[in-house]
């Protein structure tokens, strides 16, 4: 759990407070005013309630901050588009200019995100050789010599049996686990899941239970708990039970406590779902995610599931477990029988990619780059926390949440540090609970040392304007400490 600091928490509901109260005043006053135009004709209105007065009363305000176009790839620099608004943020306009940023927002942790040496060749040549879509379902007559070669690739990169590949990471989740697990079926998910896997399990028909973030103890109890009492009304056995935890929490930049939740999942007999879109490629020694990092064997982990949108410089995810199980879901899931497969030259990178983090290619960039993540990640964290940031996650981890928490800190950070050509990607509600708004950073191996330096000197100067170094004053304690020290 986040500790907010009391003043801190104080004036954040105050601000919220502010805007709910003036935002229903000023609703209620154009109402009474006629200022409204009700153009229904008796349709009910699509946006309704809390969710359209927030829209209105407070993304839109500062809706400049998200979904910021760019005009190249999402290498270490990249280009963002312009834009000004003449209606009070309502709708933005493009300017017909661009600023050369530091990206510190996009998933590229290898740096394959923008041209490589070996990768983009190799992607090239197979968008003449298989065009950039196979217009079709993979049971049909979208499987390509590339998508079994990958499927192959994957299966041996995470230590499995067999490998699934579909064209969407969010579908990869949402579409899985109805068919994994179904009526009279439980699964224990982890308060902070991603939402491609909590509408997954929505989907399912099972039933839902939560255990605290990261908290083995607490998932023990929910086991132990729901185990005694069964399912619902009958009270008979559960027919299935599957436990879904992710490798880095992409909100949280922190490990999950991998080892005691296996130890647990074992003794309850439940099946355990590890979701590793953020840690597969990106750590572990070869870049094979949370298991090789805290010593796990992939045996103990039932369901593999990981995405190619953020390591490899692609598209897509996995799914990698039992050969029975991979036939099974082959069989039986709607996005490998229904939807497009994953585009050729999207496999091509995926595969190019992994030859590059396994040394296939004859060279030792991937050990390289392995090691730069993780030097970069730690380096820029230890700043972080010297500067007085009170920064989430653990190390190691490329993945650093920066706490905002006041709802007029989210554009003020983002403005400021857009003014300085430095990108940074905003976390606010409903992507995150009410009070806990964050600057995300993730880092990339292509970061260089100056790239690193320049960003921390933005990231202090607006620290510093907007007052979110929470933590300047224990900073400060530390460093007189390690100065007597020395």
């Amino acid at each position: 759990m986040i500790a907010i600091p009391y003043l801190t928490a104080l004036t954040t509901h105050f601000s919220y407070g502010l805007l709910f109260v003036f935002g229903h005043v000023r609703d209620f006053f154009r109402k009474l005013m006629f200022f409204t135009n009700d153009n229904l004709q008796g349709y009910a209105p699509i946006c309704l309630g809390a969710e359209d007065f927030y829209i209105r009363r407070l993304y839109l305000r500062i809706q400049d901050c998200f979904g910021r176009p760019i005009a190249s790839a999402p290498d270490v620099w990249f280009d963002v588009v312009e834009r000004y608004s003449n209606d009070n943020n309502k709708t933005l306009k493009r300017t017909g200019n661009i600023s050369r940023c530091l990206n510190l927002g996009s998933y590229n942790y290898l740096g394959f995100g923008g041209a490589d040496e070996y990768c983009t060749p190799r992607a090239i040549e197979s968008l003449k050789r298989f065009s950039p879509s196979t217009c079709s379902s993979r049971v049909d007559g979208g499987t390509t010599l590339l998508h079994n070669e990958l499927e192959e690739c994957v299966a041996r990169f995470v230590r499995k049996p067999a490998a699934i590949v579909f064209g969407m990471g969010y579908v990869t989740n949402s579409a899985i686990l109805p068919v994994l697990i179904g009526k009279g079926g439980l699964i224990v998910s982890d308060s902070l899941n991603h939402n491609s896997a909590i509408n997954g399990a929505r989907g399912s028909g099972a039933i839902i239970r939560v255990f605290q973030h990261n908290s083995p103890d607490h998932l023990e109890e929910v086991l132990r708990e729901q185990i005694a009492e069964g399912q619902p009304r009958t009270h008979r056995p559960w027919k299935k039970i599957l436990v879904i935890v992710e490798g880095i929490y992409s909100m949280e930049g922190d490990f999950c406590k991998l080892p005691d939740i296996i130890a647990i999942c074992k003794k309850y007999k439940a099946y355990i779902y590890l979701d590793e879109a953020h840690s597969i490629g990106a750590v572990g020694k070869t870049g094979r995610g949370v298991c090789e990092l805290l010593g796990v064997d992939t045996a103990d982990v039932d369901i593999m599931m990981g995405t190619f949108s953020k390591s490899f410089g692609s598209c897509g995810g996995y799914i990698a477990g039992s050969k029975e199980l991979i036939q099974y879901l082959k069989y039986t899931c709607p996005a490998h029988l229904y939807a497009t497969s994953i585009s050729p030259p999207a496999a091509q990178q995926i595969i190019s990619s992994i030859k590059v983090i396994l040394g296939e290619n004859g060279s030792n960039r991937g050990v390289e780059k392995l090691s730069q993540i993780r030097e970069n990640s730690n380096f820029f964290r230890s700043e972080l926390i010297k500067m007085g940031f009170e920064v989430l996650g653990d190390s190691d981890s490329p993945i650093m949440p920066i706490m905002l928490y006041n709802p007029a800190k989210i554009p003020a950070f983002s403005r400021e540090c857009l003014k300085k050509n430095v990108a940074v990607v905003m976390v606010a509600f409903p992507a995150t609970p009410l009070l806990l708004a964050r600057a995300r950073m993730c880092i990339s191996a292509s970061h260089t040392k100056e790239d690193l330096i320049k960003a921390l000197e933005v990231i202090s100067q607006v620290g510093d304007l907007v007052g979110i170094k929470y933590l300047l004053g224990e900073a400060d304690k530390q460093q007189q400490e390690r100065m007597k020290l020395e």
